[in-house]
């Protein structure tokens, strides 16, 4: 068994290779294919929880196990720990240790990725990206990697942190400009953007409630019932996609809060085999995370390893 560090990790997901993977893996969680039941929430500790998610494919299964602990920070820790382990299907030989915080961090941006990719018509070239935490590193990174986005605004509730998240983004990749900006001004003063994308855990609505058409919004921090990025009023004006239907049903507290009906919200898989009405306006996509996507992030690292 290969066991892989954060740095090893990440070489062995890119973004090329990880999109198509989390593409199939989709569909075939639509068909049946792949095996994934919800994950389990177990506490562990005071405030901390366990995260435990399993997927199984005809050909690799991955169990996730995550902990969860927001007051390590000050003991000099990370707040997420944890890893992927990736076995062989038909006969439980265990194959690859991947990081799991890294394997969480681009399969998520991926997913947005494959979103963007599904829903916008053209490939973006801006983008406002809500959050200064390791979710906004990943996405950035990502849309620079897939889409050769180049404009950025950050939003954050403290200025200095969107200005620090901006100073290093435009160290790494000299060729992005990239502008900070306070969440309330995202939210009111709305700039001309191809891509709005929440990375919060906020239990309040950080993105604007009335955008430009063809704008598209992404609501991917926020994965408790009671946690909120999106706005009532947008999610009432647009139709829905979600990353994975169940788990929304559960997690999606932009949705739940908003009383959304079901009836009216689409999985991305779906959106892949049916393809999106050309005569409406661009919908708003909302990710809570799935097992499957860990799955097809297995999938490719091992493709990666040889």
């Amino acid at each position: 068994m290969q066991i892989l560090t954060p740095e090893d990790t990440a070489r062995a997901l890119p973004y090329d290779k990880l999109v198509p993977a989390i593409a199939q893996a989709a569909r075939e969680l639509a068909s049946g294919a792949i095996d994934a039941p919800e994950r389990m929430v177990v506490k562990a500790g005071s405030g901390g929880v366990l995260l435990c998610m399993p997927a199984l494919g005809a050909d690799l299964g991955v169990t996730k196990l995550i902990t969860v602990h927001g007051g390590n920070p000050q003991h000099g820790l990370p707040a997420i720990q944890g890893e992927v382990l990736v076995f062989e299907t038909s006969t439980g030989r265990r194959l690859a240790l991947l990081d799991g915080p890294t394997v969480t961090a681009r399969r998520t941006a991926a997913v947005t990725l494959l979103g963007i990719q599904t829903l916008l018509p053209g490939a973006p070239a801006s983008a406002l990206l809500i959050g200064t935490g390791v979710q906004a590193v990943a996405h950035a990174d990502a849309l620079i990697a897939y889409f050769g986005v180049s404009r950025f605004r950050i939003a954050s509730r403290d200025p200095a942190h969107a200005q620090a998240f901006c100073n290093a983004l435009m160290r790494h990749h000299p060729q992005v400009t990239a502008t900070a900006q306070g969440a309330q001004e995202a939210r009111t003063e709305m700039p001309d953007t191809d891509l709005v994308i929440a990375l919060t855990t906020s239990t309040v609505p950080v993105v604007p409630a009335r955008l430009p058409a063809g704008t598209l919004a992404a609501g991917v921090g926020a994965f408790k019932p009671e946690m909120a990025e999106l706005p009532p009023e947008l999610l009432r004006e647009r139709d829905i996609v979600v990353d994975d239907l169940a788990g929304a049903k559960h997690e999606a507290g932009d949705l739940l809060q908003a009383g959304i009906e079901w009836s009216r919200v689409r999985s991305l898989a779906a959106v892949l085999a049916d393809g999106r009405p050309a005569d409406r306006p661009l919908p708003v996509l909302k990710t809570v995370g799935q097992a499957a996507w860990d799955l097809a992030a297995a999938r490719t690292a091992i493709s990666s390893l040889g």
